[in-house]
């Protein structure tokens, strides 16, 4: 690759839009292409990306009124030089979003209001493929509590990481067991029979008395207990 892109460094690369050749340093970077550079020169790419959004609806691109020193970037939707690290981290070849995390933020809280109708909606959409009717149907159908443990309202969704396909609603604390223990029966059967062996009982011995139980190991309760 690298000497794929010195080559063209030396000899320029050819624009298919005006058909100019012209050095590396007129084409955009891409990693995605061999050469590492973007497939038409920068001004070509800036038409070609300005006709799109006219073709979209979209107004022209907003660019900064004010001199932008390095180190720092522009946003524009709050119209502020702010440093680098203000803005979210994207694959792209600048490195950054084009908007600072405030804004950035309030945009996809916007768009998932406007396709969704709320976070709630494209959060469940977009994990687990259902939404919240098919959650509340679902929650229904285990009459309103934690398909473990029976508390009332839980709000996790939870699924099964292999396949993708949702298993039940849980409360917090269930889900993130469940989690803890990496979806193992194994591991749950053995943590059952650790409380089992481990784990002090009360026995009712006379009405009104009760006496505790050794397990088969084990320390003796605190005077606390």
């Amino acid at each position: 690759m690298n000497k794929m892109s010195d080559s063209s460094s030396e000899s320029g690369n050819k624009c298919p839009q005006c058909e100019r050749t012209l050095p590396a340093t007129e084409f955009h970077r891409d990693r995605r292409r061999v050469d590492g550079l973007a497939y038409y020169c920068k001004t070509c790419a800036a038409a070609r990306s300005e006709a799109s959004r006219r073709k979209r609806g979209i107004g022209p691109q907003k660019k900064a009124s004010v001199s932008v020193p390095d180190g720092m970037k522009w946003c524009p939707d709050c119209n502020q030089v702010k440093p680098l690290e203000d803005f979210p981290q994207t694959k792209k070849a600048s490195g950054r979003h084009s908007y600072c995390k405030p804004c950035h933020n309030a945009r996809g809280k916007e768009t998932a209001q406007r396709l969704y109708g709320g976070n709630r909606e494209y959060h469940l959409r977009r994990r687990y493929g259902v939404g919240q009717k098919e959650f509340d149907e679902l929650l229904a159908e285990q009459g309103g509590v934690c398909a473990v443990c029976g508390t009332p309202d839980p709000e996790h969704l939870d699924h099964d990481h292999r396949t993708g396909w949702v298993r039940g609603i849980l409360c917090f604390n269930c889900n993130g067991g469940l989690g803890q223990f990496r979806d193992s029966p194994e591991r749950l059967a053995r943590a059952i029979t650790y409380l089992r062996g481990t784990t002090w009982q009360r026995v009712l011995i006379h009405p009104g008395v009760y006496q505790m139980c050794s397990p088969t190991r084990g320390r003796p309760p605190s005077r606390r207990s």
